[in-house]
């Protein structure tokens, strides 16, 4: 089968086809995900994935049959962490496809870490669903291993009380900077991640997914902001299952904030906003080995744990 296939970088103008792969995945992995060319787009024109030297897509004749990409960090202290991503259509699966894309995301990641910081360690990282099917043994054999475990939260929305309102505001223009830095401070202690600078804020949360009028920030006393909460929804997951789904992507307090009720209070007011708006469900992942105790405010306030997923990494 490999020989059949034509290898290539992917471009921008994979998008469609990008989501076509990704739509067929969900059928046999069922995470819940699905995606429109816009979606796709988005991942394509990521201003720190280097399709050229760290991309590779294969091909059935126009069929996208499987790819990785690497994505990259501008910014990184101690260890390099690249995020690699992949996939393999389910009928493609068990014929070597997946391990000549890990093998070519392996190199990939070493040519865009020796441009971007050649100075520190290098660590692959991928995060994937725990039940995909053979994902743990093609891994493993790449030298991989398990290194975080985070969990998938669902809240249906329907009666809610109302929340503290007070000094909380929706997102604007006017605060989108202040959305952001709150995000980066709030996030500084968390386990591989690093500042979002503003184009990738633009790409990765301010896009076509982005809802504005779920999205909150918490100020304080004096009118500084201290916590925020960002909320994304994919109209192609809608249009595949009929349920609307409001996914809490960001949601963060500055440390010299927490313990005083501000993320309660950002997640009452978006559950409220969600429900009047008309979605079914609110979504969110949580770090099992969160220090901070957000697993259990997420509990407090309503969530379920429902999914599972691994954070595989590869140390050099």
């Amino acid at each position: 089968m490999l020989e059949g296939l034509t290898w290539r970088p992917l471009t921008r103008d994979d998008a469609q086809t990008s989501a076509d792969l990704l739509n067929a995945m969900e059928t046999a992995d069922r995470i819940g995900e699905n995606y429109t060319a816009e979606d796709t787009l988005t991942e394509l024109v990521d201003p720190y994935a280097d399709l050229e030297r760290a991309s590779l897509a294969a091909f059935d004749g126009d069929l996208m049959v499987g790819y990785m990409k690497i994505q990259y960090r501008p910014t990184a202290s101690e260890v390099h962490r690249v995020s690699l991503d992949g996939g393999v259509h389910p009928r493609y699966r068990r014929q070597g496809i997946g391990t000549r894309l890990v093998r070519a995301g392996i190199e990939a990641a070493h040519v865009l870490h020796a441009l971007h910081h050649p100075t520190l360690k290098l660590a692959i990282n991928v995060h994937k669903a725990e039940h995909i099917a053979g994902l743990p043994e093609l891994l493993r054999s790449h030298g991989f291993i398990p290194v975080r475990y985070y969990q998938r939260m669902e809240h249906s929305l329907g009666d809610l009380e109302v929340a503290d309102e007070l000094r909380i505001e929706p997102w604007s223009e006017a605060a989108d900077e202040e959305f952001r830095l709150v995000r980066n401070e709030a996030y500084r202690e968390n386990w591989g991640v690093v500042p979002m600078p503003v184009e990738l804020w633009k790409n990765k949360v301010t896009n076509q997914t982005f809802q504005p009028s779920v999205s909150f920030l918490r100020r304080d006393a004096g009118g500084a902001a201290v916590g925020v909460l960002v909320t994304m929804s994919w109209e192609a997951d809608t249009k595949a299952t009929g349920v609307r789904d409001a996914h809490f992507m960001v949601l963060g307090t500055l440390p010299e904030h927490r313990k005083q009720g501000v993320a309660s209070a950002l997640i009452g007011n978006a559950l409220r906003a969600a429900a009047d708006q008309g979605y079914d469900r609110a979504l969110l992942s949580v770090d099992s080995a969160n220090s901070s105790g957000a697993f259990g405010i997420f509990e407090k306030a309503g969530f379920l744990a429902t999914m599972r997923y691994v954070r595989w990494a590869l140390e050099v």
